[in-house]
């Protein structure tokens, strides 16, 4: 028959391209009003996934004679390519979009000056800075670095360092005790460095040479004095060892350390329980402006206090005074920073300021040495 007579296969033609002309509008315009990727992707899933709209179409071609498969089969398959392409499009607009936005939101304004790296901004304390100038001044004379805990026990602090039960000196030191134990003894924050000294005594043998750089407590605090404090301690046990010895040491760690070329150092009687004879170090300076020069001029200022060690504390670590002698020294560290580097005040050193870190700090890289100079 011809299809020509056939109003009928001619309608049913006619209504299958409006089917799929619409489907291709409903699609499209779906595709159009997505407005972000998980949108868009749920308009392909309704289009293009296994069950979805086209693909279903496209299932359908197998059943079709192929005259209908020649007449649909260019239709199903050019709306599959229209669809492909239109979300395509439509997600490389979003990601544009999407990226425009986010440029707007992390704009950079570079007029702006480049902040500097955190090696540039950072500083080091100057008391981290003078205990690294300490330790290269010390190791150079073939001295070791010792330590000990900032709690320590009365048997530590006091009794081995020759401070008898009762003894006055024990409340000069103004100590920060802890509540009593079970057995009625009391732990304390360490009032000076010479806990370690008995320490490094009992453990080791002589020769001995070590200094001793660490934190320290008393209850005072005003212009000169806080809380909390840094001390360094020396100590040399040996079967020869002098106040000569001492004297050397000491004049040559104090050229080192304020960079002079000499010093004059007088030495004063005092008292240490734990050294006999005792004495306390002045050293030449010249007071002007507000600054203190060593080195030079007329006027003296104390530094530190040292001695030979006293044989009881030798007795106490377990050595013969007849065999082994010693001498020890200790001095602030706080205090011949402020010395050094023409600090008025002690408070700040501990008050976390970040401008007054920043003037008197230290750039991280600036390692003290002794060929470089200590504070170049």
């Amino acid at each position: 028959m011809d299809a020509r007579v056939n109003p009928g296969h001619d309608h049913m033609k006619a209504k299958r391209m409006s089917d799929i002309a619409t489907l291709e509008a409903e699609i499209l315009k779906g595709i159009a009003a997505a407005s972000d990727e998980a949108a868009l992707e749920a308009v392909r899933v309704s289009s293009l996934g296994k069950k979805g709209s086209v693909s279903e179409l496209l299932a359908t071609l197998g059943k079709m004679t192929p005259d209908e498969r020649k007449a649909k089969g260019p239709l199903i398959n050019g709306l599959k390519d229209k669809v492909n392409t239109a979300i395509n499009a439509r997600r490389d607009a979003l990601k544009n979009s999407a990226l425009d936005a986010r440029l707007a939101t992390e704009s950079v304004d570079v007029t702006l000056p480049v902040r500097d790296s955190a090696a540039e901004t950072g500083r080091i304390h100057p008391v981290s800075q003078v205990i690294d100038e300490l330790t290269a001044i010390f190791a150079d004379m073939g001295f070791a670095v010792a330590e000990g805990p900032d709690i320590e026990t009365d048997d530590y602090n006091f009794t081995k360092l020759n401070f008898p039960e009762g003894h006055p000196a024990r409340e000069m030191h103004d100590t920060f005790y802890f509540n009593p134990r079970e057995d009625g003894s009391r732990l304390l924050l360490r009032t000076h460095t010479s806990p370690v000294q008995v320490r490094t005594m009992l453990k080791q043998k002589p020769p001995i040479r070590v200094i001793i750089p660490g934190r320290t407590y008393r209850s005072d605090s005003d212009q000169t004095h806080t809380p909390m404090f840094h001390q360094v301690e020396g100590l040399v046990i040996d079967k020869g060892s002098h106040l000569g010895h001492l004297k050397w040491i000491l004049e040559e760690f104090c050229k080192a350390f304020f960079e002079v070329d000499q010093v004059k150092m007088r030495f004063r009687p005092s008292f240490f329980p734990f050294t006999e004879p005792s004495m306390e170090v002045d050293i030449q300076c010249r007071r002007e402006k507000g600054e203190i020069r060593f080195g030079e001029g007329e006027d003296w200022l104390e530094i530190l206090g040292c001695g030979m060690v006293h044989p009881n504390l030798l007795r106490n670590c377990g050595l013969d005074p007849d065999e082994y002698q010693g001498f020890a020294w200790g001095m602030g560290i706080d205090r011949i920073a402020m010395l050094k580097y023409g600090m008025p005040d002690l408070r700040p050193f501990f008050e976390a300021d970040v401008r007054w870190l920043s003037h008197y700090g230290f750039r991280p890289l600036d390692f003290p040495t002794l060929a470089g100079g200590l504070s170049a």
